[in-house]
């Protein structure tokens, strides 16, 4: 199974995916690397990815080439944690690398359906601003209707009456 480690502290300058390659090519055609760019100017984004093998070919190079020099900044490499599904073909962001220390703990797995039932019970905000306080119940009367704001009601209302006048004449 492959593994992708973090290469951070990249300089973000003009380099390119051959400069990055050319520093691990000691190792073969095993690794691969991937630099992550920026899509408006194509500079470098300061950091990029490195797809090994395996577990124990990681912790070799990452031993071998963490802190090594690389256009006169010191490499950081370290194991990259997985992908999380809103994030597949999105690399903006950089993934938060795991911390050697503590890849010998073992973390609990994130819980993709329980990240979906909580993004899907999240109800989208209605109306405007406003400076008073809502009422925030998640259950509600009338089978959810929604009901309009009592500060404006009346003039609601009146709107209402002078459009159905309107539609009748």
């Amino acid at each position: 199974m492959s593994v992708r480690l973090y290469i951070g502290n990249l300089p973000k300058d003009e380099i390119d995916r051959q400069d990055l390659q050319a520093v691990f090519a000691a190792e073969g055609d095993a690794v691969t690397t991937k630099l992550i760019k920026d899509r408006k100017t194509g500079k470098c984004r300061g950091f990029g990815f490195l797809t090994v093998n395996n577990d124990e070919q990681a912790d070799e190079i990452i031993e071998k080439y963490n802190g090594q020099m690389f256009k006169d900044t010191p490499i950081k490499l370290e194991k990259a944690l997985p992908r999380t599904k809103g994030e597949e073909g999105d690399e903006q962001q950089a993934p938060k690398p795991v911390s050697l220390a503590a890849s010998s703990t073992p973390t609990p797995s994130p819980n993709r359906e329980g990240s979906r039932r909580e993004k899907s019970s999240k109800k989208p905000r209605r109306g405007g601003g406003g400076g008073g306080s809502r009422e925030t119940s998640t259950t509600t009367t009338d089978s959810d209707a929604i009901r309009p704001d009592p500060r404006w009601a009346s003039e609601l209302e009146k709107l209402k009456q002078m459009l159905a006048a309107q539609t009748t004449n």
